[in-house]
């Protein structure tokens, strides 16, 4: 129970003065080009100011509550009976047009189900993809890797996401999947739409469609992917929960990928514990690798939750149905777990946690380790091409992207394909 002492002690929460009654107060815009700017300091202040829980905007108009301490993100993850995943009575109060709308409304999909729903569509998931042969995975990203090198590498210069990273993903999906090329651009270009919130709506149209055409596809031609398995499951997935599930991968294989190259890329031809390992042939590509998945993981806010009830956390009040967003920046950046050591330390969020964790962290940091030692072992003198304080990220409330990496290094013949 809130005591009037805690109640003024509690003030600057997202919810005062211990009731269900939201706050007044100015929230903080996820969506600026400030936060994008430099979040983390956005996220110090925002602990100073607030604790663990912060009142935030996700988009002109839609509050939230940003999750930012490690041990209250861990309690909300654990417990979805209080904290679930079904956004369909919060979408009802939200215009169709407004451009976060479709990154969270329900789907038929586990990352929008709970209980035996959500239990039906991730036990079909995990089927589909644990039997990925890893072997041929890692030959397929090479395969994909070396034509992508080869097309720049007797130039002397590249921006990693659109020449190498973003095709690269796209390439590796659409293999997993058995997505024709077409198709899967389609799908691409729709979910950057929904994950910038720009056009959100066609894009969410795009993806749709784009599915749609390849469920069809493989319901007529099977083969050995993860969409035919898919179809072939026991629980039976109907077109249009077929056509969500194979969304969740588009959606989790595309840009979350890219980005967790690039932000790997980025620290590692910027810090001189990784750049010098570069230049001496040494490729600490893992050590990189954690430390970007602890401190700027590709989905830096994000884990939607809609409480069903007001509920009281933290010594503050949680609104009914307000969307309750996971910062796994903000969390794993939490000083009361955050030790400096990265290295083999796998106890970050950047996969989520509890019921609706990651089902593909394992094929995620094959993929994208792969890809940048595919990189680096072919071009080992590759370094950026502008100051590092000159990088631009792309605004948007659940993303941490670069707009660019571009880098020089010394011409190259091309790679043979074998």
């Amino acid at each position: 129970m809130t005591t009037p002492d805690s109640a003024t002690h509690t003030r600057s929460y997202p919810v005062a003065h211990g009731s269900p009654i939201d706050t007044d107060d100015p929230r903080i815009a996820l969506y600026s080009e400030e936060f994008a700017a430099d979040p983390h300091a956005a996220y110090r202040d925002m602990r100073s100011r607030y604790g663990s829980l912060v009142p935030v905007e996700l988009s002109p108009g839609v509050p939230a509550t940003l999750v930012i301490g490690y041990y209250t993100a861990l309690r909300i993850l654990n417990d979805p009976d209080h904290f679930p995943a079904d956004s369909r009575t919060w979408q009802k109060s939200v215009p169709e047009d407004c451009p976060i709308r479709p990154m969270l409304e329900w789907r038929p999909a586990a990352i929008r189900s709970d209980g035996l729903e959500h239990t039906r569509y991730r036990e079909a998931t995990v089927a589909a993809l644990v039997e990925i042969d890893l072997f041929a995975l890692h030959s397929t990203v090479e395969q994909i890797a070396i034509p992508l090198i080869n097309s720049f590498c007797e130039v002397g210069t590249a921006d990693l996401i659109s020449q190498y990273a973003f095709p690269l993903s796209f390439a590796v999906i659409n293999a997993m999947l058995g997505c024709p090329p077409e198709i899967g651009q389609r799908a691409a270009a729709g979910m950057a739409a929904l994950i910038e919130g720009v056009d959100a709506a066609a894009g969410n149209k795009m993806v749709g469609d784009a599915m749609f055409d390849l469920v069809c596809l493989k319901r007529a031609e099977p083969g050995d992917d993860i969409v035919s398995r898919l179809l072939a499951h026991p629980a039976q997935l109907d077109d249009a929960e077929m056509i969500h599930q194979v969304l969740s991968f588009y959606g989790a294989g595309i840009e979350p990928t890219q980005n967790l190259i690039i932000n790997t890329l980025r620290l590692m031809l910027t810090d001189t514990r990784f750049a010098g390992g570069i230049l001496g042939g040494s490729l600490p590509t893992r050590d990189a690798l954690d430390e970007v998945l602890f401190t700027d993981p590709p989905l830096s806010n994000y884990c939607v939750t809609f409480p069903r009830q007001p509920i009281l956390i933290d010594g503050a009040w949680l609104p009914a149905q307000q969307p309750v967003v996971i910062s796994m920046t903000g969390c794993n950046n939490d000083p009361a777990i955050n030790t400096g050591v990265y290295t083999d330390n796998r106890s970050h969020l950047a996969w989520s946690a509890g019921p609706h964790a990651c089902p593909a962290r394992s094929l995620a940091s094959l993929i994208v380790q792969d890809a940048i030692d595919q990189l680096l072992d072919a071009l080992p003198e590759m370094r950026l091409a502008v100051p590092v304080e000159d990088l631009s990220w792309r605004p948007g409330p659940f993303q941490r992207a670069l707009v660019a990496l571009p880098v020089n290094f010394s011409k190259s013949p091309p790679l043979q394909i074998l």
